[in-house]
């Protein structure tokens, strides 16, 4: 079986949020429409404390249980079957979704019987990148939607040496309409 894994596709990684993608509120209609190639769709959050270490690198985002951390208003969340929150504790950074405190989403893909894991979301070059190596890792064929992804882009050329990173780790790059 083959799931859909939408990383972190929310408000505070979208214009206008504390740590934006540039455009990256752009790949929420070429996700909506994935979403109805998939039996299972899961979604991960960043979730982060007031307190978190994170900070001391990134600006203050996605706090838990506020606007900031919800996702982007028009994701069609009503087809999301899970949802896995990382990087909710004070020293955790939570890059990757396979990270998540409140589900081990290794287990619970392997439960639904899922061989193949494809990746889309918010931002290549972190948690795009990390969940996609810990995909592999685990043993799943691993695909990122590359026009489904958008980086934050902090340093000029770091999504350009992430994909390539990820594609020498045997990660597959595919557009939606290959789907």
């Amino acid at each position: 079986m083959k799931a859909l894994l939408i990383v972190d596709l929310q408000n505070d990684f979208c214009p206008g949020g504390a740590l934006p993608a540039p455009d990256g509120d752009q790949i929420v209609p070429v996700i909506n429409s994935l979403m109805d190639r998939f039996e299972l769709i899961v979604a991960s959050k960043d979730w982060h404390p007031e307190a978190s270490v994170h900070f001391a690198k990134w600006p203050v985002h996605c706090l838990h249980e506020t606007t900031g951390a919800a996702f982007h208003p028009d994701l069609h969340t009503s087809k999301i079957d899970e949802v896995f929150l990382k990087g909710t504790g004070n020293r955790d950074d939570g890059y990757s979704a396979f990270e998540a405190t409140n589900l081990n989403l290794n287990e619970y893909l392997s439960q639904h019987q899922v061989t193949s894991l494809y990746i889309c979301g918010l931002t290549t070059e972190y948690c795009i990148k990390a969940s996609a190596r810990d995909a592999r890792k685990a043993g799943f064929q691993t695909f990122v939607v590359e026009d489904a992804i958008k980086p934050v882009e902090q340093h000029l050329g770091d999504a350009q040496q992430a994909i390539q990173q990820m594609k020498t780790e045997g990660i597959q790059f595919i557009r939606s309409s290959e789907i």
